[in-house]
């Protein structure tokens, strides 16, 4: 099988990213699959990262952490913003054409052999566990890709169970409340798991702390953010975990909810190692620490910025990186695109879209965009001043550029597909 044909057999298959629905919410033909394999994602110890945001800053905080130990470390991660091989890597490489293929043609031969036809995501997950023991891992780092319970990356044992925190997001699988969806999350809780919960709502914690794991970690009692200040190109951190207070460190990425990604994520490597962290690994390993498509500088003058936000708690994180830290001098232009199934109201009200002096709006490049002239309505009713309509990602950046001067700031938002298109666009006209 060539990498264009294991591109092929996926898209054969059912994908939510396209969809937007997961018809039958199930870990048995994952478990079957994974049987049929000899199970190699019992072979490595993981972590399992788990939330409503923040799942991929701490998730890769997590794994530059471990391999500043020497570890060799397997991330497994989700949505990809250009190429799939993104999704699976090895101390921060993706995974080759070549051996995406050789993963994807074995998950297709236990087709015939199983009768299982698994989701698009079952078999990218079900490839990036193979591949683990393949090129033996020392351990992975594994991020849920819908809720937990039942999502497909639930078929290993977590020596350490993550969460970042509880908001309301994918209600038509779990809800109305966000304790429902803690419930569900708090599925990857086994019971030899050390469980580091950053959700700081006692209630909602309460849901991982019933869910049986070995031992709890909670925020605020047994770790927690004692300073969290800007710095150029970043935070300035001071961390207090079960065991230590690691002071001065330095964070290379934007935002203050960063920190609390961060704090999560050294006490996930501490319960790992069931031990303290040297200070020197620390600083090593966050100073290493990249988040493409996470409130990401890509180009200045005009300050250009691009970030995945891609619900209500994202976009209100996102507009107060842009306005407090950021707070440019020049116009404020925004360039949104959203899913279907967003409230085009409640995503332009949590990006503070009025306090924009123009906002570009276009389609998500996805069969689940939403139409740009539902976000062009929604952002006049909300009174914005300029509202400019655009039907592709690349025709808005070209009209923000044009409108931009030297002091003048661009965020391009609403949508990991929004920032996927954007990326290599920016790269040829920056």
């Amino acid at each position: 099988m060539s990498y264009a044909d294991a591109l092929a057999y996926l898209d054969t298959h059912s994908n939510y990213d396209t969809t937007g629905r997961i018809t039958s919410p199930t870990l048995d033909r994952m478990v079957t699959m994974m049987a049929a394999m000899g199970d190699p994602q019992l072979t490595y110890p993981v972590i399992h990262v788990t939330g409503t945001n923040g799942k991929g800053s701490t998730t890769q905080m997590i794994t530059r952490l471990l391999m500043a130990h020497g570890l060799s470390v397997g991330t497994y991660s989700s949505p990809h913003l250009e190429s799939i091989n993104e999704r699976i890597s090895r101390n921060c490489e993706p995974i080759s054409d070549d051996e995406f293929a050789e993963q994807v043609a074995a998950v297709a031969d236990l087709e015939g052999i199983t009768g299982i036809h698994p989701s698009y995501f079952e078999a990218v997950t079900a490839a990036a566990f193979r591949w683990f023991a393949d090129i033996a891992i020392d351990v992975a780092v594994v991020e849920v890709g819908l809720l937990g319970r039942w999502d497909a990356t639930n078929v290993c044992e977590s020596q350490v169970a993550v969460v970042t925190n509880i908001g309301v997001d994918h209600t038509e699988y779990a809800g109305p409340t966000k304790l429902h969806i803690a419930t569900e999350k708090a599925g990857i809780v086994k019971p030899g798991s050390a469980v580091v919960i950053g959700e700081t709502d006692h209630d909602l914690a309460q849901a991982f702390v019933k869910a049986g794991g070995a031992a709890n970690f909670l925020r605020g009692t047994d770790f927690d953010v004692l300073e969290n200040q800007l710095a150029l190109g970043g935070r300035m951190l001071d961390l207090r975990t079960p065991t230590m207070v690691y002071p001065d460190i330095f964070l290379p990425l934007h935002g203050r909810h960063q920190g609390d990604n961060a704090i999560v994520a050294l006490t996930a490597v501490e319960a790992f190692f069931a031990s303290p962290v040297p200070g020197e690994l620390v600083t090593e390993g966050f100073a290493e620490v990249v988040m493409p498509g996470r409130f990401e500088v890509l180009g200045h003058q005009p300050l250009v910025i691009v970030d995945g936000a891609h619900n209500p708690a994202g976009a209100d994180t996102c507009a107060s990186v842009f306005f407090d830290d950021f707070d440019p001098a020049g116009s404020r232009i925004l360039l949104v695109g959203c899913l279907q199934g967003r409230d085009p109201r409640e995503m332009l009200s949590a990006l503070r879209a009025d306090e924009f002096d123009v906002v570009l709006t276009c389609t998500a490049p996805s069969s689940r965009g939403m139409p740009a002239s539902e976000l062009t309505m929604a952002a006049r009713a909300m009174g914005c001043d300029q509202v400019l309509e655009h039907a592709t990602v690349e025709q808005a950046i070209d009209r923000a550029l044009a409108l931009a001067e030297s002091d003048d700031a661009i965020l391009i938002t609403g949508s990991l597909y929004i920032v996927g298109g954007a990326r290599p666009y920016l790269r040829k006209v920056l």
